[in-house]
């Protein structure tokens, strides 16, 4: 009966995300509009269906962690040590500020000073998982508004941490036996810069050398598997031995393993099903509101909503300006964070176990916080829709990046591919070359080429590559479902100039339709030899011979063999 609970509330929410979720895509509303709803429907709170909220928790806390390795992926080092001169004073002064502004406006509102401060640091945390998804739909997740947000989210995660070691030592049984807020502040820095020393020798030596034999057995699944086990295992072990959220862990292993040649591979092979437990997250959010709350304390709903929905970002915006980054940028971000999410809740639950806020107050938090989280996606597109004209933004969703024609993506590199590119180098083309090969990789980045190591049929790695601003990709190597793989890179590329490689005659229909210029290995293995043939034999000029051959390349295509 446990196991049908589990896969009843799998189903059941991803179901309900997926219905709801279309509604709100078809209303032009950002679909976590939908799955929040969903987490309603199928809650405590609601009549109908009810799924198993923990359940739902645990899914969500893998879709959190996968999320948070990815970005940590795509997240170089040194672009965090390059923001952290504005994330570090900017999450400060951002949650000082909107931590204080909360707690007075409580005060007014007959909420003494302790649990208006509670609640006040628990709004000033952004979730990085909507962060992420909005960012990334505007193809901002990568740019510098990215780099500075995420950074910001690390140092509030970093934050909330301190907060959960200190909050039981003021507050409740906790307070009466406290050893000091110095020694536990001391263990936890020690603990946390004892995770960073490990993630950057796992990340140094054993990642890339565990990672490089897998990669030798040429086995898909093992590599996928090696990659979850790295990004689970760094996460659970971070909040088991250190004390840290799995969420920060994560990162710090996607971090870890960016820092290698294995990072586009681990990112676009190993992780095809964290946009699902993703969903879940919002599903697992929507199931702890209560609609009647809504109704029940409507001003301090209001209250909440206004400090995360203008104090936040203005605070923000304040500093990343006085930091010297343009206006844009500055909107953008704070934009950005004008949400609240999962460590609200941590801190909120764990606040309302030791008495610190009510019924009421948790209420709020979790109302403002759903309010607040349906609200973003539309609140940065308004941003971006203002302030995008600036040169400091990534192209907007829609926009489409200039085209290269000398840029080229070859995928394969054995004896036809490594001649082919031989070839485009002479005729002055920038070639990038997606191999599975290790070893061919290296030897290219070697010789100062462009290679990337991964599977061309993994989503992404053909954005890894570039494919949104290619002249033209070329199929060296036969690929299963590459008539499909044709379609998406044309879907990223309209102007795209595909061609591809198959062996039999049978198989240049389908790939022709999908939009490639085909070479087929039949075809033209006999065009040459007979073209050989009546060369000797012919004493016409060469003009006409390769008209003739040309004709006959053309019905060839036109009508394959039958074999």
């Amino acid at each position: 009966m446990n196991e049908l609970n589990v896969l009843m509330t799998f189903t059941g929410g991803l179901a309900a995300a997926l219905l709801l979720g279309f509604l709100a895509k078809r209303l032009r509303l950002s679909p976590i509009v939908g799955y929040l709803i969903a987490g309603i429907a199928v809650g405590p709170f609601t009549p109908g269906y009810v799924a198993d909220r923990h359940v739902a928790e645990q899914f969500a806390e893998i879709g959190v962690i996968l999320l948070l390795f990815g970005i940590g992926l795509r997240f170089h080092l040194r672009e965090l040590i390059a923001v952290w001169k504005i994330a570090l004073p900017g999450a400060l002064f951002q949650s000082a500020i909107s931590t204080m502004a909360l707690a007075a406006l409580l005060r007014l509102v007959g909420y003494d000073w302790q649990s208006g401060i509670v609640v006040g640091i628990a709004v000033s945390v952004a979730s990085t998982v909507v962060m992420a998804l909005v960012l990334g739909e505007r193809r901002d997740l990568h740019a510098p508004i990215g780099h500075i947000a995420i950074g910001w989210t690390v140092v509030e995660d970093l934050l909330t941490v301190t907060a959960l070691l200190l909050l039981p030592m003021f507050v409740g049984e906790g307070a009466r036996h406290t050893g000091g807020v110095g020694p536990a502040l001391g263990v936890a820095a020690l603990k946390i810069g004892g995770l960073v020393a490990l993630v950057v020798v796992l990340g140094k030596w054993i990642i890339p050398w565990s990672l490089e034999h897998i990669a030798a057995a040429r086995s898909r699944e093992l590599f996928t598997l090696s990659v979850l086990v790295i990004a689970l295992g760094i996460a659970v072990g971070s909040a088991k031995l250190f004390g840290v959220s799995m969420a920060l862990g994560a990162f710090l292993a996607g971090l870890a393993v960016g820092r290698s040649e294995f990072a586009a591979r681990a990112a676009n092979d190993a992780l095809p099903m964290q946009d699902a437990f993703a969903v879940l997250f919002f599903v697992s959010v929507g199931m702890l509101c209560d609609p009647k709350s809504l109704v029940s304390s409507p001003l301090l709903i209001a209250l909440v909503l206004l400090v995360v929905l203008v104090g936040k970002p203005l605070a923000a915006m304040v500093v990343v300006r006085a930091l010297g980054k343009p206006l844009p940028t500055a909107v953008a971000v704070g934009a950005a964070l004008s949400q609240v999410g999962e460590f609200s809740f941590i801190l909120g639950s764990t606040a309302k176990g030791l008495g610190v806020i009510d019924d009421t107050s948790w209420n709020a938090l979790v109302g403002a916080s759903i309010l607040s989280i349906a609200l973003n996606p539309t609140i940065y597109r308004l941003a971006r829709r203002s302030f995008g004209g600036a040169a400091a933004l990534a192209p907007a969703t829609g926009e489409l990046p200039p085209v290269d024609p000398r840029r080229c993506i070859l995928v394969g590199h054995g004896p036809v591919g490594s001649t082919v590119r031989r070839i485009l180098v002479e005729y002055d083309a920038d070639v990038t070359v997606v191999e599975l090969n290790l070893d061919t990789v290296r030897r290219l980045r070697a010789g100062g080429q462009r290679a990337l190591y991964g599977d061309v049929l993994r989503p992404g790695t053909l954005e890894e590559a570039g494919i949104a601003t290619a002249g033209s990709l070329i199929l060296s190597v036969e690929i299963e479902d590459a008539a499909e793989l044709i379609r998406q890179a044309r879907a990223a590329n309209p102007t795209l100039r595909v061609l591809a490689r198959c062996a039999h005659l049978r198989e240049a229909a389908a790939l022709r339709d999908a939009g490639a210029t085909v070479v087929a290995g039949e075809a033209e293995v006999a065009i040459a030899l007979a073209g050989v043939l009546r060369t000797e034999d012919d004493d016409t000029g060469a003009t006409s011979r390769e008209r003739r051959m040309e004709r006959m390349r053309t019905r060839l295509y036109e009508r394959p063999a039958d074999g």
